[in-house]
């Protein structure tokens, strides 16, 4: 049976750079605070406090056996935000989500997004069309195929993960054992697939500025769902990174960070 934790759980967070103005960034699904450091480009803003957050059931954050929905998602990430003025909120994919989620929830808090190839499935049956157009995308879809690989993942083949990924930086590739199957398998349910970012977008502030970068190339979050996401809407802008996949940011630091720079440069101050 899952748990039912009466009061949301503070996150492990992490912190550095120094500003007047605040930057939060949410990994994705597998991930922790430690995707956003461990590239040769520091992923540093002039001006800015970063802060650095491990999700709730990754990383350094604690791992309660329940369903992880994206309201306890939430709450948590509410929680550990407490004494934040202003902020600008920086997600990839799972953290995309809950950025645009957290900012329709709390538009007094949130006066900027950047989402990095978020999932726009609209719902479970997009999610499903789209996987079975990937070679062997249904283990993604099948929950119980998903649990398998996540206990095998974590148990048999983690410590040759790195090898295995060898294309990946080593800390992503070690990170993706900082989880438990429960964590993992029902945030990719009810936060990735069974949420809709359309729905969710039309609740944000219409002047609320969005950046959103995502890979041309990208299999696991279509690219048509960033082009609907930002279409007709006068303050988002879509940056297409042509040839790069999942991880631009991974693989296309430098293109990643001047895109977010002169778009955040071409905007007024917001200090806290």
């Amino acid at each position: 049976m899952f748990a039912r934790p009466g009061k949301p759980i503070a996150l492990s967070r992490f912190e550095d750079g120094q500003g007047s103005e605040v930057l939060v960034m949410l990994h994705g699904l597998g991930g922790t605070h430690r995707y956003w450091t461990c590239g040769s480009v520091p992923f540093t803003v002039p001006g800015h406090r970063r802060v650095l957050v491990d999700l709730l059931g990754f990383g350094a954050s604690p791992r309660p056996w329940m369903r992880y929905t994206l309201e306890r998602h939430l709450d948590a990430l509410d929680a550990s935000l407490a004494g934040e003025g202003r902020i600008t909120l920086v997600g990839h994919s799972m953290g995309a989500t809950l950025a645009l989620a957290y900012a329709a929830r709390w538009p007094e808090r949130v006066v900027r997004l950047v989402l990095i190839s978020p999932p726009c499935f609209k719902g479970m049956a997009g999610a499903a069309t789209w996987f079975a157009r990937q070679p062997g995308g249904w283990i993604y879809t099948n929950i119980w195929a998903t649990a398998l690989a996540c206990l095998i993942t974590r148990r048999v083949a983690g410590r040759l993960l790195p090898r295995l990924l060898a294309d990946m930086p080593r800390e992503v590739a070690e990170d993706l054992v900082e989880h438990n199957m429960a964590s993992s398998t029902t945030s990719l349910w009810e936060v990735v697939y069974r949420h809709d970012l359309m729905r969710e977008a039309t609740h944000l502030k219409p002047d609320i500025p969005v950046l959103v970068i995502h890979g041309s190339e990208d299999s696991t979050a279509p690219p048509e769902g960033s082009r609907r996401l930002t279409a007709g809407r006068k303050t988002w802008q879509l940056e297409m990174l042509p040839g790069q996949g999942h991880h631009p940011w991974l693989k296309a630091p430098q293109q990643c960070l001047d895109r977010m720079l002169t778009w955040l440069n071409a905007l007024p101050s917001v200090a806290s």
